[in-house]
């Protein structure tokens, strides 16, 4: 089976850990995806966003781990748009079991939070939503 190549955004400083456990889904024998990149810490200039860019292209689906202040990290706000900006496929996936998260900014007011269970996760990545 072909994986799905999947780009991860996610705020680094509130987030790390949900980031790691969704790496480590990706991981199992069963997954139907695989992680092509991931945000990184680093600060956001013209080479960071064109590294990012490119790493969005490459991928098959981009998936945004939301969290408690998703709406305030920047790197994410920057690949949402990359992600509207190039066509990517993406969704919005629900990282702390409360559910009481935020979105991304710049996404749509249309995109729905979907939540995290590893069932829903292999089909939002093969494209149920």
């Amino acid at each position: 089976m072909k994986r799905i190549k999947a780009f991860i955004s996610f705020d680094y400083d509130h987030d790390l850990e949900i980031k790691n456990a969704l790496v480590a889904q990706a991981d199992l024998d069963d997954s139907p995806f695989e992680i092509n990149d991931i945000s990184i810490k680093q600060a956001i200039d013209s080479n960071w966003k064109a590294y990012a860019r490119r790493k969005i292209k490459e991928s098959d689906v981009v998936i945004f781990l939301c969290g408690n202040y998703t709406d305030n990290a920047t790197g994410v706000a920057a690949e949402m748009s990359i992600t509207q900006e190039e066509n990517k496929n993406y969704f919005l996936l629900c990282g702390r079991s409360n559910g009481n998260v935020k979105k991304p900014k710049n996404s749509k007011a249309s995109d729905k939070v979907y939540k995290w269970t590893w069932d829903n996760l292999k089909k939002l990545v093969q494209g149920a939503r």
